[in-house]
């Protein structure tokens, strides 16, 4: 059995980016069992060719699943996108309790190789809309009796691999998780975690096909592996969880799940170790 939901997210806004598909949907969906009000920021509003889902699919199952939902149309790259829509969320839900910063691109390629729209598409959007959704969001955090902040970004790391490899993905990727030391750091004063949390495992999502086709779907893991243990880690008192890289296998075993293989698409296949910004010990 994986993490049952407690409650303790009943009536808290969460404001979660790229949270149509993948990884944010299904924190959304968690966080929706416990009664939540959620906040869907992305860009699609209207359906992908290749791409199932758009903010407003997402809304209803939201809503299906027992919690309140907001569609709004955001590229987080917008600052006034952004900006609309933290205000639309106040005004609906009354604040906001939670961030999570989610929304991603993803090129993984050498220097020599990388056009630089794509270099601005994935700082864009993975470092600067982390931190421009995190400020304005921020004045609400403030308010908030549970807030915290949760990156979908990996361990900090000086492993030269990383950088050698995929140079441009990488700044965007490790700027996301110096956010989260920043975060941490300025914000303790107000009682507001930051964490950061990455899969020990490849999941599931639009990004592993893109990247390794339909094989890649059959050694992953689902997204309820990620969101499981975002819950844990969103459940927890803000005062005493912050400035942590979680794993979410280490998350969910030390919360007391014994049965991994219940997250694996293909139950009985071998799984790909998360081959990005992590030690192929752990």
């Amino acid at each position: 059995m994986g993490i049952e939901n407690t409650g303790k997210l009943a009536g808290r806004t969460l404001f979660i980016t790229g949270a149509s598909r993948g990884i944010g949907k299904a924190i959304a969906l968690k966080a929706a069992r416990d009664g939540a009000n959620v906040v869907i920021a992305a860009k699609t509003a209207e359906p992908h060719a290749k791409l199932a889902g758009t903010i407003y699919t997402a809304a209803a199952e939201i809503e299906a699943a027992g919690g309140r939902a907001l569609a709004c149309v955001v590229d987080v790259r917008d600052e006034a996108a952004v900006r609309a829509a933290v205000q639309a969320a106040v005004e609906k839900f009354g604040g906001i309790d939670i961030v999570v910063n989610n929304a991603s691109a993803i090129s993984l390629t050498e220097v020599g190789e990388t056009e630089m729209k794509r270099y601005d598409l994935m700082n864009d959007i993975i470092t600067r809309g982390t931190f421009v959704v995190t400020k304005e969001c921020l004045p609400y955090l403030k308010k908030s009796s549970h807030a915290h902040i949760l990156n979908i970004t990996p361990p900090m790391t000086l492993d030269a691999r990383w950088y050698g490899r995929h140079l441009a993905y990488t700044i965007a990727k490790l700027g996301s998780s110096m956010c989260v030391m920043g975060f941490a750091e300025e914000f303790k004063k107000h009682g507001i975690a930051a964490n950061g949390l990455w899969p020990a495992f490849s999941v599931h999502t639009a990004a592993i096909d893109m990247l390794h086709g339909k094989e890649g779907y059959k050694r992953s893991r689902t997204t309820d592996v990620m969101s499981d243990a975002a819950y844990v880690i969103l459940s927890r008192d803000p005062g005493s969880c912050t400035g942590n890289f979680f794993i979410d296998e280490t998350v969910l075993r030390e919360a007391g799940v014994t049965d991994m293989e219940q997250y694996a698409c293909v139950p009985g296949n071998e799984l790909t170790r998360m081959a990005i910004f992590l030690d192929s010990k752990l």
